[in-house]
């Protein structure tokens, strides 16, 4: 298969191509203990390399012999894009029927295990002992950074991707808990053709956008309305489509236009914050995080200026109401659902060090690797 060899040495000079053997030498064989994760696109097992790196290994579904091609190719693109707030793609392996991507090791996981309560068994919230106290300030570094890497992909990087599966699973969090954007350009392995209309719907209810998953239309704007849901998420602390047993289904989206129309948005902010947190950065957040998520895709800011309107250069306009009519049944529903008093405030267990009458600004302490990654099997690594 000679054009197949040309292309792998090809690619093989931007991007590194590990050998199986050292792919199962890093992860011991695949180790069941080294599994990490479980997501849309196969599972994930730690790793390290002969030098000491820490990976994580992403195993793909196997393809054809023109996949593989297909897939070197897309690799290489993906590859090629660099930023602060995306993991970082270190090469692949295609061996036999494997499909192997090799990324940087984000040691505290994903945003998803970070900040969800366990709320049932049927939600992604991660277990309390996975759950780190994020304080307001690192809240605020974790959505300007994917922000920020949003910014990148759409705007800025030469090729212009647009994620398709923005959500908290997809955020992974490094050993300072700063944010960074994965599954990057996976989307794109599946796509049959390269317009706007996909044929195949990739994403997950609750961050998709109406137009993407009523219509298939997809633009940078889908992508806009998932940074917007995961923001509401980072500020509430809550996920946006969650229920307890035997009970109705509330959306966070919902709550917050709510809160909005009685002018209490403050209300949304994660009672385990208690009240240390930034009063103005909260509510700017918030409106900004609504105004990704408008229901008409050409009202929703680009990144770019999502990032100014975050850092405070630029002031967020103001909001127009969308006009939900909701009973007041509903929303005393939802209000028990989403500030019941379930919480206790989480003030003092992260940091003897914060003043009360300001906003908060202790650290987050860093759980180890180790208590960070049993199997778990429910989370996109």
């Amino acid at each position: 298969v000679p054009k197949r060899v040309a292309v792998l040495r090809g690619l093989a000079l931007q991007i590194g191509l590990f050998t199986l053997r050292q792919i199962k030498a890093a992860t011991n064989n695949f180790d069941a203990a080294n599994k990490i994760g479980e997501g849309g696109f196969g599972s994930v097992y730690k790793g390290f390399l002969s030098d000491g790196t820490t990976i994580a290994v992403k195993q793909l579904s196997s393809k054809s012999q023109q996949g593989n091609h297909e897939f070197l190719t897309e690799i290489g693109t993906i590859s090629s894009l660099q930023h602060p707030h995306l993991v970082k793609l270190y090469g692949c392996c295609i061996e036999g029927n494997q499909l192997l991507l090799v990324y940087e090791y984000m040691e505290n996981n994903s945003l998803s295990r970070a900040l969800f309560v366990l709320m049932s068994s049927d939600t992604i919230e991660g277990p309390e002992e996975f759950q780190l106290k994020l304080d307001w300030r690192t809240r605020h570094k974790i959505c300007v950074g994917i922000a920020r890497g949003l910014a990148y992909l759409h705007e800025e990087s030469r090729l212009k991707i647009v994620h398709r599966d923005i959500k908290a699973t997809n955020i992974l969090l490094d050993k300072d808990l700063n944010p960074k954007i994965s599954d990057f350009g996976l989307a794109k392995l599946d796509q049959e053709d390269n317009t706007h209309i996909s044929t195949k719907i990739a994403g997950t209810y609750g961050y998709m956008a109406p137009e993407y998953a009523m219509h298939g239309y997809l633009t940078d704007k889908a992508d806009i309305y998932s940074f917007g849901i995961v923001a509401l998420e980072v500020v509430s602390g809550r996920s946006n489509s969650s229920s307890h047993k035997n009970e109705e289904r509330f959306y966070l989206l919902d709550w917050v236009r709510v809160l909005k129309e009685r002018g209490n948005l403050i209300d949304l902010v994660d009672q385990r914050l208690s009240c240390h947190f930034d009063k103005e950065e909260a509510l700017v957040l918030t409106k900004v995080a609504l105004m990704c998520t408008n229901v008409t895709p050409a009202l929703r800011p680009p990144m770019s200026s999502v990032v100014s309107m975050l850092e405070g250069k630029v002031a967020v306009p103001v909001l127009d109401s969308e006009g939900a009519v909701v009973t007041e049944e509903k929303i005393e529903a939802m209000r028990k659902h989403f500030r019941g008093d379930k919480h206790q405030a989480v003030g003092e267990n992260i940091t003897k060090s914060m003043s009360t009458d300001g906003p908060w600004t202790g650290t987050a302490s860093s759980a180890s690797a180790s208590d960070l990654y049993p199997i778990i099997l429910d989370t996109d690594y």
